[in-house]
Formats: structure tokens, C-alpha cells, sequence
């Protein structure tokens, strides 16, 4: 059986993409080592996050590549390279396969799966991708970057958990109410 994206989910994708393009050009703070981003504190990923948590891996990953795309052209921050769009589109497939892995058909999304899932995308992508990244691209020892990188997860893990939790609670009362239903999207739901 096929699943297809609707127009509804397209409409969700796109303010998700305009949302992560605001959050993550203007509401960040960026903190450089070695003249390059060593810490970004802000939000800007979260609305890929949310995207592969509640829509799927598949639409995490395109939003957040699409975000990375639009974001670039729209507000360029040093030449273009495809790394970094490749990582942003991470930060929402790798959310999306843990909750949908920890979910096992369930429907409700409880604060440990997507603390999980939370602490896998900025372990994964913000120690081990970027860092590799910024060595190969940049020269940056990895041994420069990485306490960063642990510094700047270490702060934003509970901030995204909390935050993706209410998110979750509220969206599920705000959909269940207007259309009569049950009508957010678990991960599994988009393959």
C-alpha cells in the first residue's frame, strides 16, 4: 500500500520550512571558533525535528533540506556546501526512525522516546557529523570542536525535549478537537 503526501501535509511542510529558515538565520545566537560556527544556541533546528517526529523521517528529511536550500539562497552564510544540507536533513530523518523504532505502532509519544530521539540527532549530527565536517571542510581539529558541540547539546537536549513534548500534547488537543479525530502523524504513518 502507497501512502501519498497530501496537500494538507505539503501545508505543514512548508510553514515548518519557512519556521526553521526564520528560527535558524535570525533567532540563533552563533558562537565562532577558529572563524568558523563552533556553538549555535537557538531553536533553528527544532521545527525539523518536530517535522520527523510527528511526520515521518521521510518529511523530516525533506524539510530539512529544503530549509537548508531556501535559507541559503534567501540568507547566505559563507559559500554554499552540501555537507551542511546533508546534516540538516539528518536532524529530521534520524528523530523520525527513533521514535518511530520506539513507538512499535503506539500512537501516544511518551517524554523518554523523544528524549531519545532528541539525544540521538545531537549526538550523531552535532559530536560526531559536524564536527567531521568543519575538519575536513575547515581544517578544525575535531579536538577543538567537539567540547563545543557537547556544550551546545547539553543545553538544547531538555530545551528540544520539553519543548517537542508540549508541542506534542498541544497539537494532538488542537487536531483531536477540530477535526473530530485523531490526526497527527506518527513516523510510520508517511512510508
Amino acid at each position: 500500500m502507497k501512502s501519498k503526501i497530501s496537500t494538507q501535509m505539503l501545508t505543514r511542510m512548508a510553514l515548518l520550512i519557512a519556521l526553521a529558515i526564520i528560527a535558524e538565520r535570525l533567532l540563533s545566537v552563533r558562537i565562532a571558533i577558529g572563524g568558523v560556527e563552533g556553538i549555535r544556541l537557538g531553536v533553528g533546528s527544532l521545527p525539523i525535528v518536530f517535522t520527523g517526529i510527528f511526520m515521518g523521517p521521510l518529511a523530516g528529511g525533506m524539510v530539512g533540506a529544503i530549509a537548508d536550500l531556501v535559507g541559503y539562497f534567501i540568507n547566505p552564510i559563507g559559500p554554499y556546501m552540501p555537507h551542511f544540507t546533508i546534516t540538516s536533513a539528518l536532524r529530521g530523518i534520524i528523530p523520525g526512525l527513533v521514535i518511530f523504532l520506539a513507538s512499535r505502532g503506539r500512537r501516544e509519544i511518551g517524554v523518554f522516546p523523544l528524549f531519545l530521539a532528541v539525544t540521538a540527532m545531537f549526538v550523531l549530527v552535532n559530536i560526531i557529523v559536524l564536527p567531521y565536517f568543519h575538519e575536513v571542510l575547515f581544517g578544525l581539529l575535531r579536538i577543538v570542536t567537539i567540547p563545543a558541540k557537547i556544550v551546545e547539546s547539553a543545553i538544547c537536549i531538555p530545551v528540544y525535549t520539553v519543548i517537542l513534548f508540549t508541542l506534542g500534547r498541544v497539537m494532538k488537543k488542537t487536531f483531536a478537537f477540530s477535526h473530530g479525530k485523531e490526526a497527527l502523524h506518527l513516523s510510520g504513518r508517511l512510508w
